[in-house]
């Protein structure tokens, strides 16, 4: 049985529940038809959402257009190294799950696509990163001013996509979500290096800048629908509750993987001094000796060879990288649990599929 206490973002909704501020949870195994020899993976919703996704590729290419040449030079550059398109392949297959037959949720998904890949523009300016999955991060290859100009451009442009769609409750829907995810950077940035942050903190953290914009994508999908407030509501906790679970695995990842898996050197948010997780879990059931360890080299980045080994060293002691995992398996379960509405479907088991991946990833 594992105890986990939810923290309340503002407005008074509660990741992963919305109503619940401490429970108990037993963490049990998904009812999951997929042969347990395959690796999870979110192939069978990519082939179910295959022909809209690439209407909303022609979409991102034609409103990164611009007469400023250094537009979509840099967009382009962001957004090729931009990975999955996971969010908007989310609100795709939501909506097919609720039956749409139209086509406004492609011009939503290219929307969520803009916001996500500003959000990454402005997050490499302010944690002065230089690679991406495997390439050049634009701020290291143009600067950070073109960098913080062409996010706020692609901001400008997921907005004229909402308007365009005409829906006032998708507008305040994805308006709300880009006002959530600014307050979750600048959050973030109160607890930098601050190895005193608590778990709820983080979690606010991670529920703001990345959880956010899964369940405004998801949700989505009810919405051009038309379907009703509770499905509107499973979805939303559906995409909230993988975008936690999808966080905490990455942030597992820094310590756990590199460079040819995750497009970025291991321990980058260490050198960085980003207190997530598995920091927060290590520093906190260390020894006097150890918590000035970590507050040295998270709080002061005063960083010397080998401290890395021994900051996995310590995670690994205090079994810091296994219980984060274990939250993260504690919210695939309830994205899992929130499909349970839905009928049995092709693109049901491939949702799920997600939440299989987001679990067990390594990339």
């Amino acid at each position: 049985m594992l105890r986990i206490t939810s923290p309340c973002v503002k407005g008074g909704l509660c990741p992963a529940t919305h109503f619940m501020e401490n429970f108990l949870a037993i963490v049990v195994p998904f009812d999951d038809k997929r042969d347990p020899g395959a690796k999870p993976s979110i192939e069978a919703l990519y082939q179910l959402v295959t022909d809209d996704l690439a209407r909303v590729n022609e979409a991102i290419l034609r409103h990164m257009e611009s007469p400023v040449r250094l537009i979509p030079q840099l967009a382009g550059h962001i957004i090729a190294a931009g990975g999955k398109r996971l969010r908007p392949m989310l609100l795709l297959g939501a909506a097919r799950l609720c039956g749409y037959r139209g086509q406004r949720h492609t011009g939503l998904a290219a929307a969520v696509e803009f916001i996500h890949t500003a959000t990454l523009l402005h997050d490499d300016v302010v944690d002065d990163s230089d690679l991406r999955r495997g390439m050049a991060t634009a701020n290291n290859v143009w600067g950070n001013k073109p960098s913080v100009l062409v996010g706020d451009f692609l901001f400008s442009r997921s907005f004229q996509l909402m308007v365009s769609d005409g829906s006032l409750d998708v507008l305040a829907i994805l308006s709300n979500a880009s006002a959530v995810i600014a307050e979750g950077e600048v959050l973030q940035l109160t607890t930098a290096n601050d190895t005193e942050t608590s778990e709820a903190a983080y979690l606010e953290v991670i529920t703001s800048k990345t959880a956010t914009l899964f369940a405004a994508a998801t949700r989505l999908g009810a919405v051009v629908a038309g379907r009703p407030k509770v499905e509107e509501e499973a979805l939303h906790a559906f995409g909230l509750n993988l975008g936690i679970a999808f966080q905490l695995t990455d942030d597992v990842m820094d310590y756990a993987s590199g460079a040819e898996t995750m497009g970025k050197e291991t321990g980058d948010d260490f050198r960085e001094g980003k207190v997530t997780l598995p920091v927060i879990f290590a520093f906190r059931r260390g020894d006097d000796q150890e918590r000035a360890f970590w507050q040295r080299t998270i709080e002061n980045l005063a960083q010397d060879e080998g401290d890395l080994e021994k900051a996995i060293g310590l995670m690994t002691r205090h079994n810091a990288l296994a219980d984060s995992l274990e939250r993260a398996r504690h919210y695939t379960q309830l994205a899992h649990d929130a499909l349970d509405i839905f009928p049995d479907s092709d693109i049901r088991r491939a949702l799920l599929d997600v939440v299989a991946f987001c679990a067990a990833r390594t990339y």
